[in-house]
């Protein structure tokens, strides 16, 4: 019987490992890699201060600069908004996430989009952010969010400072760019406290990101799903989630859990 238990648990190991380590060179997030190996994606540089004179422009068309804007834990988000791809449904995810989180945008913690595209405008900006609102469904968190929820572009310069030194790793290709999903957690003092990749939020994961932020805590990234489900898709020019590998998994899952039961069961005795 334990040789029995000993060869099933092997195949299980096994057929994770199998299926776990070909997906390995999709992964659009790899925190032990360092910038110069990591041509798309996110290089996490936790406990890493934002470099000064990071230039952005606001919703009124303003010059600002980032550093001023942090008094309070931050959410930075990286896209652009003409993005075919997952910039919207990561957007999405922002915004269904502060609608049911109880923490209040504007006053317990902030988000900041910024466009890394230089050639756009705030106008679309602007427009876009609308969209996002139009999504939430608490009216109290709606008015919140338009002053929680600041949206911006900014110089080339300063976009690649500030992509730079978060580890937001995306690269151009024609009039479109290559990037992963990925939000980076600041604390009050700009230090890079979480990253929290995907493009779906628990609103335990977003309010301990943060509470941590607000104590200048850093924190490892919790979400690691996204290394295993999303790969990219060349021809449609985005990250997908990827149903044949995961259902695959989670068959031969269940079945070697129903084979380990039916080895396990104790017999019967017949009288």
């Amino acid at each position: 019987m334990k040789n029995t238990v000993y060869h099933i648990t092997m195949l299980v190991v096994s057929t994770f490992l199998l299926f776990s380590n070909p997906l390995k060179a999709q992964s659009i997030i790899n925190p032990a890699a360092t910038d110069d190996d990591v041509e798309i994606g996110v290089v996490e540089h936790l406990d890493d201060y934002l470099p000064e004179k990071i230039a952005l422009i606001n919703e009124e068309g303003e010059k600002v600069w980032l550093a001023d804007l942090i008094d309070k834990p931050t959410i930075l988000n990286f896209v652009y908004y003409r993005c075919p791809g997952i910039c919207s449904p990561l957007m999405e995810a922002v915004a269904g996430v502060m609608d049911k989180s109880d923490l209040v945008p504007g006053e317990d913690y902030q988000v900041l989009t910024i466009s890394f595209d230089p050639g756009e405008t705030i106008d679309l900006g602007i427009r876009k952010k609308k969209n996002y609102l139009n999504l939430m469904n608490n009216q109290d968190k709606v008015e919140e969010a338009k002053t929680g929820w600041k949206f911006f572009v900014s110089d080339s310069a300063s976009i690649l400072r500030i992509t730079n030194a978060t580890g937001f790793k995306y690269k151009k290709t024609g009039n479109d760019f290559l990037h992963a999903a990925s939000l980076i957690v600041v604390s009050p003092d700009q230090k890079i406290t979480r990253y929290l990749n995907g493009m779906y939020f628990l609103p335990f994961e977003w309010k301990m990101a943060i509470v941590e932020a607000s104590k200048g805590q850093s924190g490892p990234t919790l979400n690691k799903v996204l290394r295993f489900c999303y790969s990219y898709d060349p021809q449609g020019q985005t990250y997908v989630l990827n149903v044949t590998k995961v259902s695959g998994i989670i068959i031969i899952f269940f079945g070697l859990v129903l084979l380990l039961f039916l080895v396990l069961k104790p017999k019967k005795k017949v009288n």
